[in-house]
């Protein structure tokens, strides 16, 4: 992996002081990185809304699903995940290189805790390569132009949107942001997006307004029918956008819950 930036200038940089959306998700995946600030966050939004840590894990089963179905039956070989937050259990480098062991992964943050974890635990199969950009979704031209060196621009790859485009709060930038990572990709590339959804939960959106009022970055939860928006232009691939619990759910597993979480994954023709 590339170390854009060196360990002591990463060190202070974090700031302690000030809940982050990462590592607040960290603490609601029962993950150990992250800070009194980050769960004390996460903790006062649980109170209001205990669905919350429902919908982190099931975000991450969603992940896991897609990028199977990405490997085993698109034939994807790169991923590059936006916003990719403090590394946990099964990883995107973890699944696909599990299925496909010569598979690239590049990673992009923005926070230099994740950062300092990314170096020292996203190690890559020896068929691969994992590499990590410190960047932030809003720049999609330094994330394309560095991706370049690990993953190869003429080959199809995923490019995965988990939970970010909600800290872009003007949903027409938003979606100019993923026109211009996905225009930069060729056919046959899919783009995997999930983010927290309105209309589905009042109680869910109540904590969320608290939360952006808490000082951290706020996050923006958008209807169904932007987040499914985002796919404009591309072939969704079924079930389309739906609660992520929803989509492909495992056979033989219980009847899933609903979530107010909603995510789709599209092919680029």
């Amino acid at each position: 992996m590339t170390d854009p930036t060196p360990a002591s200038a990463t060190h202070q940089q974090i700031d302690t002081s000030v809940p982050h959306s990462a590592r607040i998700w960290n603490h609601w995946l029962g993950g150990k990185d992250n800070h009194p600030v980050d769960a004390q966050a996460g903790d006062a939004y649980a109170a209001v809304f205990p669905g919350i840590v429902t919908i982190a894990r099931s975000s991450r089963a969603f992940l896991r699903r897609t990028i199977t179905y990405l490997v085993r039956e698109a034939g994807i070989r790169q991923f590059l995940d936006v916003g990719a937050g403090l590394p946990t259990a099964e990883n995107t480098h973890e699944v696909a290189q599990r299925l496909a062991p010569e598979s690239r992964i590049v990673y992009v943050d923005n926070d230099p805790m994740v950062l300092a974890h990314a170096r020292a635990l996203l190690h890559s199969s020896p068929e691969g390569a994992t590499d990590y950009i410190d960047a932030d979704v809003t720049d999609p031209d330094r994330i394309l132009a560095s991706a370049a060196a690990t993953l190869d621009p003429t080959r199809p790859t995923a490019l995965i949107l988990s939970n970010v485009l909600g800290h872009v709060a003007d949903h027409d930038r938003a979606r100019s942001l993923v026109g211009r990572l996905m225009s930069a990709l060729p056919p046959g590339s899919h783009l995997c997006v999930n983010d927290g959804s309105l209309g589905s939960d009042p109680v869910f959106e109540r904590a969320q307004e608290a939360y952006n009022d808490s000082g951290a970055v706020p996050y923006n939860l958008r209807t169904v029918e932007e987040i499914t928006s985002f796919f404009d232009g591309l072939d969704l691939i079924d079930p389309g956008v739906v609660p992520v619990t929803r989509w492909r759910p495992e056979p033989g597993s219980p009847a899933p819950e609903i979530v107010a979480e909603h995510g789709g994954l599209a092919r680029k023709p």
